[in-house]
């Protein structure tokens, strides 16, 4: 990995004095836990890619945005592969991530994963009203529905502010991202939610003279929190070392480990033990990120040798295997004009539950959008939606596409996910209808 063009310190500390205003409220809402039972293969599973490597531009929050994809050599359609964000940091680009080969993880990874480095607005991830987790989940369903991802095995990473990205989808999207690895970060784009489990990886200098590593330290700490980790203070290397000192948190919940890595060094994405300098071909912070991704094995249990079905009872498959609760239900419906739409709680906890709902065309026309409605049973209400939008009359539910993702030909398939309060004990039945 070659050494990246490091932000002036001086901007950097006067950029971080501004995103400090935003450290609480900056997205609102409400994070779901994450999953632990089988997880499915995506839509794109099966299907020729119209996705290729390079610099693409999707449409998010009524903005253009950029990004760099890289998929991998030999892309098979039938094997679901990881998917990884690579986030810059403050005055970096997606393009100085590609070019670096994505924090090292391009040539770790061996064409296992797929690479997506997106484009922060301004170079930076201030994460205003929450539209850089808007632009997230708008490129997890598009990369998702074109090619085939491992749902159980989505990950995120970043240097510095790049960082502070990687811990805010860690807090609001426990239920997508399996783990992340936050290098140098703070909270610079909020923490939405915050009290679910993921798997965490935090890497930070001892004496990091523009993010203090007491902010890393707090970042870590709520997942060892979150993680039911025992509390413990981890050894950290003496100045003039020139080594790094590994913790593995004991008493963490299964399947959701915490690793803490303070190094003797400031404020730099590539630590090299034994010199002042940095070298991306010796920093051992690629090899750290890739083990402990790569460790997390995955809960997917459905065949990737074919897309997703028209037929909703047939385009999931579910196994209950090692959950917080091993309730997982799947209630298809089919409406006028071929939609149809199938529903299944993909996990639950006391008090709530995540249900994902994948919407199908099984008629014989292309739509340019599409409609599900149902009744809420008593004591329960939908907290959060992501890709399509909520609206609630009494106790009805309705879920419109989003802009990304109406079109669908015949046989295509899409899906919606939604955090709830209440019993997952009721399925409800589904209306759903394209236009």
């Amino acid at each position: 990995m070659s050494r990246r063009k490091l932000a002036p310190l001086t901007a950097l500390a006067a950029a971080l004095a501004i995103a400090t205003a935003m450290l609480t409220g900056v997205l609102g809402g409400v994070a779901s836990a994450a999953p632990t039972g089988a997880a499915a293969t995506t839509a794109g599973c099966g299907k020729a890619p119209t996705l290729t490597s390079g610099t693409r531009t999707i449409s998010s929050g009524n903005q253009n945005r950029t990004y760099i994809l890289r998929i991998p050599d030999g892309y098979d359609r039938t094997r679901p592969y990881k998917l990884i964000f690579a986030f810059h940091w403050l005055n970096g680009t997606a393009q100085n991530v590609s070019s670096a080969g994505y924090y090292g993880l391009q040539g770790l990874s061996n064409n296992s994963a797929i690479l997506v480095a997106p484009q922060g607005i301004d170079n930076g991830w201030a994460n205003t009203g929450g539209r850089d987790l808007t632009l997230v989940d708008n490129l997890t369903a598009l990369i998702e529905g074109d090619l085939c991802v491992d749902t159980s095995q989505v990950f995120a990473t970043g240097w510095s502010y790049g960082g502070a990205m990687s811990y805010a989808v860690a807090c609001a999207r426990p239920a997508v991202f399996r783990a992340v690895a936050v290098l140098s970060g703070a909270n610079l784009s909020g923490c939405s939610g915050g009290t679910q489990p993921v798997a965490y990886l935090g890497i930070h200098g001892i004496h990091d003279s523009v993010l203090d590593i007491s902010l890393g330290r707090s970042l870590r700490d709520t997942f060892v929190r979150n993680n039911g980790c025992a509390a413990q203070n981890p050894p950290e290397p003496a100045r003039g070392s020139l080594t790094h000192i590994a913790t593995s948190y004991t008493g963490c919940r299964a399947g959701y480990p915490v690793r803490w890595i303070a190094f003797d060094g400031d404020h730099t994405p590539e630590p090299v033990d034994g010199s002042t300098s940095t070298s991306g071909a010796r920093t051992w912070v690629g090899g750290e990120i890739w083990n402990f991704f790569s460790q997390l094995p995955s809960t997917t249990t459905t065949s990737p040798s074919a897309s997703v079905s028209a037929s909703a009872s047939a385009s999931v498959s579910v196994s209950p295997s090692v959950s917080v609760s091993p309730s997982v239900s799947v209630s298809p419906s089919t409406g006028p004009g071929g939609c149809a739409a199938a529903y299944r709680v993909v996990n639950s906890w006391q008090g709530g539950f995540q249900a994902e709902v994948t919407v199908s065309n099984s008629g014989s026309a292309a739509t340019t959008g599409w409609r599900v409605s149902w009744t809420l049973p008593a004591g329960q209400s939908v907290s959060q939606v992501w890709n399509g939008s909520l609206t609630t009359s009494g106790s009805t539910a309705t879920v419109t596409n989003a802009s990304y993702n109406g079109a669908l030909a015949p046989g295509a398939a899409t899906t919606f996910g939604l955090l709830a309060n209440g019993s997952s004990a009721s399925t409800p039945t589904l209306a759903c209808t394209l236009a």
